[in-house]
């Protein structure tokens, strides 16, 4: 797999991935790596897989280093917290609307093999399961990609307990009573606090999409 394509192709073409230049770069890429592992696969009988990495970890531990190594190289993030774009992900921030993220991720996300998904980042829960329903029946009637998640935030309060949305601290206890945050690292649902702190600032910068 790959790690912060988008950085990659700032940094070189001085171009980001929803651009035309930047997307068909990448898609040249990713034919390239299948072609290799296709390579691999008849030279050693063994099976590999063209995947999305998540890089919980590496995708801040190494723009960290490369931060140290070349100061002036473009990263994800700040010059304190830098990381990097998830593998072919647009950046974090990029948009709100969850037909142009769609749109401009569909093709790429077709060529991976293996462990590539489209997260639909929520500031809330969707409540109308109707709602629900024709979004999901809407993007994979138009679009190819082949795996999403609705990933709404929610809080959880020591006293209260299930709140909706993010809440570092609970809007219903009279003392300030500070809460668990829950969103998605990468494939699992875990606290933001106990995230590491580049995808803390991943998750400072997300945008959340708008569903209409």
């Amino acid at each position: 797999g790959l790690i912060g394509m988008n950085e990659a192709l700032l940094n070189f073409l001085d171009k980001d991935i929803a651009s035309p230049e930047g997307r068909k770069f990448t898609l040249e890429v990713l034919r390239f790596m299948k072609e290799r592992l296709i390579q691999y696969q008849l030279e050693t009988s063994n099976l590999y897989n063209l995947e999305a990495t998540p890089a919980e970890s590496t995708s801040y531990r190494l723009a960290l280093k490369d931060k140290e190594k070349y100061p002036d190289i473009i990263t994800a993030g700040t010059k304190k917290v830098p990381y990097y774009t998830n593998s072919t992900q647009l950046p974090v921030n990029y948009t709100d609307d969850i037909f142009e993220a769609l749109r401009l991720q569909d093709e790429l996300q077709c060529q991976y093999t293996g462990g590539t998904v489209f997260h639909i980042f929520l500031g809330e829960k969707i409540k109308d399961i109707q709602a629900v329903k024709k979004l999901i029946q809407k993007i994979f009637t138009n679009f190819h990609l082949p795996y999403i998640t609705l990933t709404p935030t929610f809080s959880i309060c020591p006293v209260h307990g299930y709140l909706e949305g993010e809440h570092f601290y609970c809007p219903k206890c009279v003392i300030k009573q500070p809460c668990e945050v829950y969103s998605r690292v990468v494939g699992y649902l875990r606290p933001v606090q106990q995230w590491n702190v580049g995808k803390q600032e991943e998750f400072k910068e997300r945008k959340e999409f708008n569903i209409k």
